[in-house]
């Protein structure tokens, strides 16, 4: 049997077919009632309808989604979104974006209800791991779901990522090689309700102080402060708040790392005078504050996002379609040997 189309489905509801439209175009002029019937019946007969003319013949609706963990204006989520569109807009498609899914239930308003009243092509998703029973009926639909910088591959059809574990694993061992003794590492507590790629970062910093441990003399710890706007300030109280300062900070991002330079030095702590300090990202201002910082390149990983998206939904296969880089050591003045520091 082939895919259901608007006429089968008007048929199962007992309702016109424009009322079917409609219930997915128009779903204010449609009762509650009506509308709930016609697109449970949708569901299961696998049919999405279109917005416009031309997807009603392709079967497209020439529109994208992408969902974030935290706001666009983040500097990560901005150069991802500008490096989709560069592909997604000459393309021909729109991409709706949906911002704070950080909870469970956003997730499963979105995975549940959203792709039937929507209808989009394809879905990315920024930083943050899925559970694959929530992407189970955009499966069924046929609706590609490509992930940016994920804690996995689980669900997934398609992922682009850096390793962000190894790649904190090689800026806390830069630390450790230049002979710091006392490194602490800032860090915004983990969302119990989501899997993020920046929590894998801890994980690659405790790595690499336990690997160290045998062979050098560290004293290292995890500072895990509230997440919010406030956590850089958070991370600077408790780093203040130490019995005994440390000679080298390693931090989760340059947006912690960058207010730390400006505000410890009101304190009397100067890098690299007094402390060597590392961030990760290589974002705005990294450079004007000569930030050493572990480089990522989320523009570019928009795109090749969206080249997969692309391919996916022309039904093509993907020869690659879970691709991992690594991060960069960007060496620059906020850091040196420990014995230059004290």
């Amino acid at each position: 049997m082939g895919k259901a189309d608007i006429h089968d489905v008007a048929k199962a509801a007992d309702v016109s077919i424009s009322t079917v439209s409609r219930a997915f175009t128009r779903p204010e002029l449609v009762s509650a009632k009506t509308r709930r019937k016609v697109l449970e019946i949708a569901d299961k007969l696998d049919f999405n309808i279109s917005r416009s003319a031309t997807a009603l013949k392709s079967g497209q609706t020439y529109r994208v989604a992408m969902l974030m963990n935290e706001e666009i204006t983040s500097w990560f989520n901005t150069q991802v979104f500008a490096g989709i569109e560069s592909l997604m807009h000459p393309a021909g498609y729109d991409i709706s974006l949906f911002q704070h899914i950080d909870t469970a239930q956003n997730r499963h308003e979105f995975f549940s209800e959203l792709p039937i009243r929507r209808n989009v092509d394809a879905v990315f998703v920024a930083s943050f791991a899925i559970d694959p029973h929530e992407v189970e009926q955009l499966q069924r639909l046929r609706v590609p779901v490509i992930g940016i910088n994920t804690p996995s591959s689980d669900g997934f059809d398609a992922t682009i990522s850096i390793d962000d574990e190894k790649g904190m694993y090689k800026a806390t061992q830069h630390l450790i090689n230049l002979g710091h003794k006392h490194i602490v590492y800032p860090c915004s507590e983990a969302a119990e309700t989501m899997d993020s790629s920046i929590d894998s970062r801890a994980r690659g910093f405790i790595r690499a102080c336990e690997d160290a441990q045998g062979k050098h003399d560290i004293n290292w710890q995890v500072l895990s402060v509230p997440r919010g706007p406030a956590f850089a300030d958070s991370a600077l109280s408790a780093l203040l708040n130490l019995d005994e300062f440390p000679d080298a900070i390693c931090c989760q991002m340059d947006m912690m790392a960058i207010p730390l330079v400006l505000k410890l030095e009101r304190y009397g702590h100067r890098t690299p005078r007094d402390y060597s300090i590392i961030g990760f990202d290589d974002s705005p201002y990294a450079d004007t504050i000569n930030l050493t910082t572990m480089r990522q390149d989320p523009y570019a990983m928009g795109r090749i996002a969206a080249t997969k998206a692309l391919k996916l939904i022309n039904g093509e296969q993907l020869i690659t379609p879970y691709e991992v880089v690594e991060a960069q050591l960007i060496p620059r003045s906020t850091d040196v040997p420990y014995g230059d520091v004290i």
